[in-house]
């Protein structure tokens, strides 16, 4: 068995790297070369985001795509781009100003890897009779006594994605290689020095790939011009203390920024506890209003088994990709739909948001935060007159 998990050797096994132009994908694609397998580099043209965001450039196109390029021809495999401009826009970009406008936080790397790498990107590398494809994410993936993928949490805790790639089904999961999970970026690095790679020093992206300054509500208002409406920012006991210029700039959470005269009233901090889009409400309240200890979930995918229904599954969640997991008990309702309740009460859920389940480091599933409540909090709520914080979304 080769390193990859197949019953052949390297020289006979076809592997096609999803290259972004970025160090960790360039260091596995270099990294499998020199082991001998018959690697195929592809780079996907995303969207020229110069076009709505005031900046010049590109996702994964322009100086990414000749550093994958330059990679390739460096190491002496095949590499071939390929213009997913439309399908990148459709599938995850206007999903993201969509979701924001419903009052939600998205994940934009979550249907990334969803929509388009991991659909797409894998019927591409198929049609090139792959017998797998790898990627440069710290995540890892083990084999049962079947044969079947499992994902787990990458060695190096600081750089674990296994949060981001939650939504990959076993069929995909079953064809993937994450090389790179075993290594830290450290690690990983010093390997590109040694290859001689051009992407050695290049640095992490941290924004959004499509929103490179950081301004998402420049971005919404370009996609969606007339979609965004000012409202009422209100007090969770009914008190209106302010407008808003469109809930887009608001996440659950937030305290900066409020335009309240410093975000106090009575000296007492405010944060955003609520967005009701259908009222264009941005409600703000104490940051006890933030505790939530019951999640319910949509879309969930599976990649262990899920409990019977009303059968208690004690877990541990991560409800923000740099959280550590937290105890959990999740269980399916009559309706079979998930409903996770927390040992503790956790501090600025937001819908749209992803809640990830795992038994030890093993990714057992997750799905979409579609609401919150807060059982744990009941002596504050019964303060508050005719308002239930566990009903504002």
């Amino acid at each position: 068995m080769n390193s990859l998990g197949l019953h052949k050797p390297p020289a006979e096994t076809r592997v096609v790297v999803a290259m972004s132009g970025g160090v960790d994908s360039s260091v596995t694609a270099a990294m499998l070369h020199d082991q001998g397998y018959d690697v195929v580099g592809i780079t996907l043209q995303l969207y020229d985001y110069g076009s709505f965001a005031g900046k010049k450039g590109a996702c994964c196109a322009g100086q990414d795509i000749y550093d994958a390029k330059n990679v390739a021809d460096k190491c002496g495999f095949p590499h071939y781009v390929l213009n997913y401009e439309n399908m990148f826009k459709e599938s995850v970009i206007d999903d993201f100003a969509d979701s924001y406008l419903r009052g939600e936080t998205p994940i934009p790397c979550v249907r990334c890897n969803q929509r388009v790498k991991f659909q797409d990107l894998l019927k591409t590398a198929r049609e090139l009779n792959a017998d797998v494809m790898a990627t440069g994410h710290y995540v890892k993936r083990l084999q049962d006594e079947n044969g079947r993928g499992q994902l787990v949490r990458g060695l190096d805790q600081n750089k674990d994605q296994s949060y981001f790639l939650f939504a990959t089904t076993q069929e995909q999961l079953d064809f993937l290689r994450f090389p790179l999970g075993d290594m830290t970026k450290t690690e990983t690095r010093a390997l590109a020095e040694r290859y001689g790679l051009v992407t050695a020093d290049k640095p992490d992206s941290q924004d959004i790939c499509f929103v490179p300054d950081g301004d998402y509500a420049k971005v919404i208002q370009k996609l969606r011009p007339g979609a965004i409406e000012g409202g009422d920012i209100v007090h969770i006991d009914g008190r209106r203390l302010g407008r808003h210029e469109g809930i887009i700039h608001y996440t659950i959470g937030q305290r900066k920024g409020l335009g309240l005269g410093g975000g106090e009233t009575l000296g007492t901090p405010l944060f955003v506890v609520g967005l009701k889009p259908e009222t264009n409400e941005v409600v703000v309240g104490p940051r006890e209003a933030l505790a939530r200890n019951f999640v319910v979930l949509k879309d969930f995918n599976w990649l262990g088994d899920a409990p019977l229904n009303g059968q208690d599954l004690e877990i541990k969640v991560k409800m923000r990709s740099a959280q550590s997991p937290i105890a959990a008990i999740i269980r399916l309702n009559e309706a079979g739909i998930p409903e996770v309740t927390l040992d503790q009460p956790y501090y600025g859920v937001s819908p749209g948001q992803a809640c990830v389940a795992y038994d030890g480091d093993r990714v057992l599933g997750g799905g979409w935060i579609d609401s919150t409540e807060n059982t744990a909090f009941a002596s504050y709520e019964k303060k508050l007159e005719n308002i239930s914080v566990s009903a504002i979304r």
